[in-house]
């Protein structure tokens, strides 16, 4: 009896060995082994306490947009499902028009650059559950015009806007045509320094277009072999200005839907200069207007009349190093608005009137604001991500339009990120940490408290912990010259600090970029996680002239 018991305890504790020494293998790594649930392409609603998320039905192969409840989390409808529309194999993205009774659903998408696409769109009544493909072309960026019953969008870079109600297409430009002229869409250039692709803006009442023009005729040319499908690679030729080259030249035109005539706007004496961002204001006759010269160190922002053309700069940023442009200019009912800016020397939100007048600067401190959310009219309080809490992570804050009342609504340390309802009583907020799985929260936006977990990892942890990684460990690095580096080392498992292993330096340190940041594994960190498996220290380090320590910080490399 004692020698049975004896084995048994012998293939235990084997076996608990066998447990513990699990490795990562590729195999895993690439195929999806310590996949996260999430919520994808969650779309809070605009009319009512609601929000949409994408799902998709492993059995059916399916796919689904479901209408959720704020309050309940509860599911109330099924909008739309693709085993119902043969049309739609798949669903890549969807937007709602203004009125939210119909949904511009994306599919076939191919990508052209970092964030440029074309792809196939259908526009669905969801009352009438009707179904229509408004072009059999493979377009760009489109949108519904605010009343629903248009979309504007670019093919082949020149731009046409289609009539739902009365089926006819309209051609605003006629001569666009590759590597000379591209209308409402961005050139390589502004897509990949200036983050955006939609270069054309509905005005609030539908009536007028906004688009920029990009002549690239003067631009030098590049070539690149394509190796893509069949037995030779095709050779691509595109306009690609080198530092010091000639850039694309821009020019602003308002559209007149009406009468089907365009203006081009004069914006005064600038030479070589940047048009990064163009959007209407509340007000349906003024359009805002970013204008920055080539050197990146000025950026005045226009008000243009849509009527007369007659334009007025009502606020201007200078900079020693560049100016950042951001996503965060937000016009309010009174056609005052939200800027954000880092010329106290971190970036923060700041509060002008209609006039270009500062009322107020909202947020204050050694710390950058990181995501600006919106601002609830009803109780003045503006909503917000930021590093306040350590520059790895990220927290939500609410604080009211005078700069006072400031509250952390995230209760967590690591990084969290928000959904805010219409109503803004509620806010999805999403967490994570180099140790927590990705959660997603219902949480109550006076206070943070969580109303209740709508999609917890917890499985994927519980897996993870099988294969006993060692976790990454956080440290700040200071240099000879006593600059602070945010740091992370990951150390094989049984690490014996009187040994020497082999370092593997993982390291990037872009302009802006973040490396060393406390959030989830990506595939990254788990082949990282295999090499300390094997022997290796991995380790990371966020040089100079990396983000969220202050704009002195990260534009120290400049030139």
């Amino acid at each position: 009896m004692k020698k049975i018991t004896f084995a048994l305890l012998l293939f235990v504790v084997s076996s608990v060995s066998v447990v513990a020494q699990q490795k990562i293998t590729l195999e895993e790594i690439w195929g999806g082994a310590f996949r996260t649930k999430g919520m994808d392409e969650l779309n809070a609603m605009k009319n009512t306490n609601q929000y949409t998320v994408l799902n998709f039905d492993r059995a059916s192969k399916s796919f689904q947009i479901d209408l959720y409840d704020f309050a309940t989390l509860e599911k109330v409808s099924t909008l739309f499902d693709t085993k119902n529309h043969s049309e739609i194999k798949s669903i890549d993205s969807y937007t709602f028009d203004k009125s939210e009774t119909k949904i511009l659903i994306a599919t076939n998408s191919n990508s052209i650059f970092r964030h440029s696409f074309t792809a196939n769109y259908f526009v669905y009544d969801i009352a009438a559950k009707k179904i229509t493909k408004f072009t059999d072309k493979a377009i760009q960026e489109p949108t519904f015009s605010p009343e629903g019953n248009k979309i504007g969008y670019a093919f082949e870079n020149n731009l046409f806007v289609y009539d739902l109600t009365s089926n006819k297409e309209t051609q605003i430009t006629t001569d666009g045509k590759k590597n000379h002229i591209i209308n409402g869409i961005t050139d390589w250039v502004y897509e990949e320094e200036f983050a955006f692709v939609k270069a054309f803006d509905w005005n609030a009442d539908g009536t007028k277009i906004a688009y920029i023009k990009f002549d690239e005729t003067e631009v030098p040319e590049f070539s690149m072999d394509m190796y893509n499908q069949g037995l030779y690679p095709i050779q691509s030729v595109f306009k690609y200005p080198k530092a010091g080259e000639k850039n694309a030249n821009v020019s602003l035109h308002i559209f007149d839907v009406k009468t089907n005539v365009s203006q081009q706007i004069n914006l005064g004496n600038y030479q070589d200069f940047y048009i990064p961002r163009i959007e209407w204001t509340s007000d349906a006759k003024t359009l805002s207007v970013q204008v920055m010269n080539r050197h990146q160190n000025n950026l005045d922002l226009h008000f243009v009349d849509g009527t007369t053309g007659t334009t007025k700069i009502v606020l201007s940023e200078k900079d020693n190093a560049y100016v950042d442009v951001t996503d965060n200019l937000t016009f309010l009912k009174d056609n005052s608005f939200i800027w954000t800016s880092e010329k106290d020397g971190y970036n923060h939100i700041y509060h002008y009137d209609k006039t270009g007048k500062l009322k107020k600067q909202i947020t204050k401190g050694p710390w950058d604001v990181t995501n600006y959310y919106g601002f609830d009219e009803n109780t003045g309080t503006i909503y917000y991500q930021s590093v306040e809490n350590g520059s790895i992570n990220r927290d939500v804050y609410a604080i009211k339009v005078d700069g006072k009342s400031k509250v952390r609504l995230s209760s967590k340390t690591g990084t969290n990120s928000a959904t805010f309802s219409p109503n803004f009583q509620f806010f999805i907020n999403t967490y994570s940490s180099a140790t927590s799985a990705p959660s997603y929260t219902l949480n109550n936006s006076k206070t943070g408290a969580m109303v209740k977990t709508i999609v917890s990892n917890d499985a994927v942890e519980t897996k993870l912990a099988k294969y006993e990684v060692s976790p990454k460990e956080f440290f700040v690095l200071t240099t000879e010259k006593g600059h602070q580096l945010n740091a992370w080392m990951i150390k094989p498992k049984n690490f014996d600090a009187t040994k020497k292993y082999p370092l593997f330096m993982y390291q990037y340190s872009g302009p802006g970029s973040q490396q060393v940041n406390n959030d989830w594994n990506g595939t990254d960190d788990y082949w990282f996680m295999m090499l300390a498996q094997q022997g290796y220290i991995v380790a990371c380090v966020d040089g100079r002239g990396t983000g969220f320590k202050g704009a002195a910080f990260k534009k120290c490399t400049q030139k």
